[in-house]
């Protein structure tokens, strides 16, 4: 049983403080179990490359019998059947159990993602928590409308959960994004079969777990580790899925629809990459305008796909704030993640690490001036230094990693064209103390989410999603459940109708 102790494996790191792996085989219908093939995968942590665990590898008879656990418990269970104000309360104990485990799951995120542990424990887990709460208090306000039917009929909608919902997450932030997609499934009433990103399996294992403990029903959450060409694909093309919620690249977006549309035409909601204006007006605090830019590229090591990577400063104050933002961007320091001292760990794994340099050597090929950073920053693990372009000509692929390009403007209007000269609209922002440019910016912006003299800010309450190709479909606010119910319309005839 997921209560009765560990099923783990883990080999312990060469640096820093490595957690207990506890957790490492599939998570289906209430039990931990290993994969149907035997296969198991390494992952690593990225301070040192070294072998964290092995976890067992789904693949699509795995994923089968998840959406089998997952259907019954839909078909025949008493989660969609029991009251929202039931399913609400056990959301709660999840939470608190979560809340109890707050220094592990930190922990968990750190080796396996290289996430700054003070961040996990201070911002990370406890905005889960949050997101799980604000969800619980959510599931018993589902309802429908009476309806002004025409004619002697009465009339009303109800919002019924759509069934299993496919949950495929990505590696940057392995917690906030479980629960991101997870609560208003659970909370609609909802099963689901959550595939992690190979790179962090750990947590969302151990999340498994917990609810189990918490007196969530067998069959309801259903976590399958595993590749996203095997273990992703069985998901997004299986007949019994319903819909599917997916965050990570553009590319993969496009592969999820097709073979959306190619199975049982299940929708899908998206929320996809990021190329992010930060737009700095000359009216605006350059030491806060500063901190802000460092904070919105160089925070989770710019692996955030809000992170503000094309930086825009109006020129009366543009050259000051190129001087003030090598600084600032040299005195972020780069280090163990288990270190409180440390402002960034490393990239996720190898690949990451060698992708993102390899956009630092395209960017200096390209012409633009390096200022700073641009090299690996330690001798072994992922680690990257904070990277500073200017004389950046065109800003348009998505690095996901610490490289900010620096770009000149002089009008509101040329800065407008040049923040919406882009395939993606996931946020912006903006830094100024004139309300009238704030508001005109913000209207003429195309992005899902607009930051005006702040950065990051997300809560529950707010939606957030993308324009253009970084995606359609809200994470955040009571419209994230709509993606996991459907409507239906109720017609009766009354008594004394001709027609009854």
């Amino acid at each position: 049983m997921a209560g009765d102790g560990c099923n783990g494996n883990g080999a312990a790191a060469a640096a820093g403080v490595v957690p207990e792996i506890k957790f490492t085989k599939l998570f289906i219908n209430g039990e931990f179990v290993d994969a149907v093939s035997g296969k198991t995968f390494e992952t690593r942590d990225p301070r040192t490359g070294a072998v964290l665990a092995h976890v067992a590898e789904a693949d699509k008879a795995d994923v089968d019998l998840g959406v089998k656990a997952a259907r019954d418990a839909f078909d025949h269970g008493k989660w969609p059947r029991m009251s929202g104000y039931e399913r609400g309360r056990l959301l709660s104990k999840f939470a608190d159990l979560v809340d109890q485990h707050t220094e592990e799951l930190a922990a968990l995120d750190g080796a396996d993602a290289g996430k700054l542990l003070l961040v996990g424990k201070v911002i990370d887990v406890p905005s889960a928590t949050q997101m799980l709460r604000y969800y619980a208090g959510a599931a018993d306000k589902i309802h429908g409308e009476v309806l002004r039917v025409s004619g002697k009929y009465q009339g009303y909608s109800l919002r019924e959960p759509v069934g299993v919902a496919g949950v495929i997450i990505p590696w940057n932030f392995p917690t906030m994004m479980f629960f991101l997609k997870v609560s208003p499934a659970l909370a609609a009433g909802c099963t689901v079969v959550v595939k992690p990103a190979e790179q962090t399996p750990l947590s969302a294992l151990y999340y498994a777990h917990l609810a189990k403990l918490a007196g969530v029903p067998d069959g309801v959450i259903n976590v399958v580790p595993g590749f996203g060409h095997t273990a992703g694909a069985a998901i997004t093309s299986h007949m019994d899925v319903d819909t599917v919620a997916f965050t990570g690249s553009t590319e993969v977006g496009r592969l999820i629809m097709e073979s959306a549309a190619r199975s049982n035409l299940k929708p899908v909601s998206l929320e996809l990459g990021g190329k992010s204006p930060l737009i700095i007006f000359d009216d605006a605090d350059v030491d806060m305008a500063v901190n802000l830019s460092r904070l919105a590229i160089f925070f989770n090591k710019g692996e955030i796909c809000a992170a503000g990577s094309r930086v825009y400063v109006q020129e009366g104050i543009y050259d000051e704030f190129v001087k003030k933002a090598v600084e600032a961007a040299q005195n972020w320091k780069v280090g163990d993640p288990f270190d409180v001292t440390t402002n960034m760990g490393p990239q996720v794994d190898k690949e990451q690490f060698e992708k993102v340099l390899k956009y630092i050597e395209h960017g200096k090929s390209e012409g633009a001036t390096l200022l700073t950073g641009g090299k690996p920053a330690a001798a072994k693990g992922y680690y990257i230094e904070p990277t500073i372009f200017v004389d950046v000509t065109i800003a348009q692929e998505e690095i996901f990693g610490p490289v900010m390009a620096l770009m000149k403007f002089k009008t509101v209007d040329e800065v407008i064209e040049k923040a919406n000269c882009t395939r993606y609209g996931l946020v912006a922002g903006i830094v100024t103390k004139s309300l009238d440019v704030a508001n005109r910016v913000s209207r003429a912006v195309r992005a899902g989410t607009v930051w005006v003299n702040c950065y990051f800010v997300f809560d529950p309450d707010a939606p957030f999603g993308g324009f253009k190709m970084s995606g359609f479909g809200q994470d955040q606010g009571l419209g994230a459940m709509d993606k996991f119910l459907q409507v239906k319309s109720v017609i009766t005839a009354l008594p004394d109708s001709p027609w009854y």
